[in-house]
């Protein structure tokens, strides 16, 4: 057996547990079924398996455990954070890709410009070791580069975009770097302290999206989806506080605790006739006045 397909076989178990508990028969049925599909051998002995469940944790740090009662293993719930899950997706994707290289005609890419994700490792190693790092930086809105000196605190990701969010020295204050207009990145020897007083999550849990709360007021919103809208906004939630208010044939209401930052506005305009904001009256006249100013270009 291959490397590859040892791996690929890694993957296929966890795929199996991530839909739920199994025992090693129902785990050797997937694989087989797997083998057909993929033209590949993802066989094994129960002593294999035990092997693998030991390369999984170690490799992928999912931790796989046996009920005895109920005679089945699965994933330990605490090993399956955002994290582990997003490990996961990147596995899965890279996985299709490999099957559909040969038939390039079968996967349709979106078109987009690379992201930066080339920085990625050296972004890391900067938070992690608490080193001060450099670029250059062009804002999407001004035709100048600028030269920065900054220091990183923790990636972000929104909307298929990642962001770095770094202290920049030249005013002491955290901003939101994206990777694609990030250039000439370079290490420096200076090391810094973080602050204490920045916490990632903290700092982004009432927000929607990248910009930073400072200057923002936080809300209370209330939405009415009507009931095809909001079938997507229930599968896919417009924000970690959203809860559902109303649930009918006629509309999904939900709440949200936000500040209303202008990606917030933003994801609401792009909703169009099928939001209507019940509450706070304050995000009702921005959005009015949004909608006068949209109609006077024609």
């Amino acid at each position: 057996m291959t490397k590859r397909e040892s791996v690929l076989r890694y993957i296929h178990i966890m795929n199996r547990l991530r839909t739920g508990p199994a025992s090693f028969e129902q785990i050797d049925t997937y694989l087989s079924r797997q083998s057909e599909l993929q033209g590949g051998n993802f066989n094994m002995s129960k002593r294999q398996f035990q092997r693998d469940l030991k390369d999984i944790e170690s490799i992928f740090e999912v931790e796989v455990n046996y009920d005895f009662k109920l005679k089945v293993y699965a994933i330990n719930e605490d090993e399956n954070s955002e994290m582990s899950k997003r490990r996961m997706e990147a596995l899965d994707t890279f996985n299709a890709l490999k099957i559909g290289e040969s038939s390039y005609r079968s996967i349709h890419f979106e078109k987009r410009k690379p992201q930066g994700t080339e920085n990625f490792y050296g972004l890391l190693h900067a938070i992690k070791n608490q080193m001060q790092i450099s670029f250059t930086y062009q804002k999407y809105w001004e035709d100048t580069i600028t030269h920065r000196t900054v220091e990183p605190y923790a990636l972000k990701e929104f909307r298929n975009r990642w962001y770095l969010l770094a202290n920049d020295l030249k005013d002491q204050q955290v901003k939101s770097f994206a990777f694609d207009r990030l250039t000439e990145l370079e290490m420096t020897k200076k090391r810094f302290k973080p602050s204490s007083s920045f916490d990632v999550n903290e700092h982004y849990k009432y927000c929607f999206g990248i910009i930073s709360p400072t200057d923002h007021e936080l809300k209370e919103v209330v939405l009415s989806f009507d009931a095809t809208q909001g079938k997507y906004i229930k599968s896919l939630p417009l924000h970690e506080t959203q809860e559902i208010l109303v649930d009918d044939q006629h509309e999904i209401r939900i709440r949200l605790k936000v500040y209303l930052t202008l990606d917030f506005i933003m994801e609401i305009l792009s909703h169009g006739e099928n939001v209507k904001v019940i509450q706070p009256y304050s995000l009702i006249k921005d959005l009015k006045n949004s909608y006068k100013k949209a109609l006077m270009q024609y």
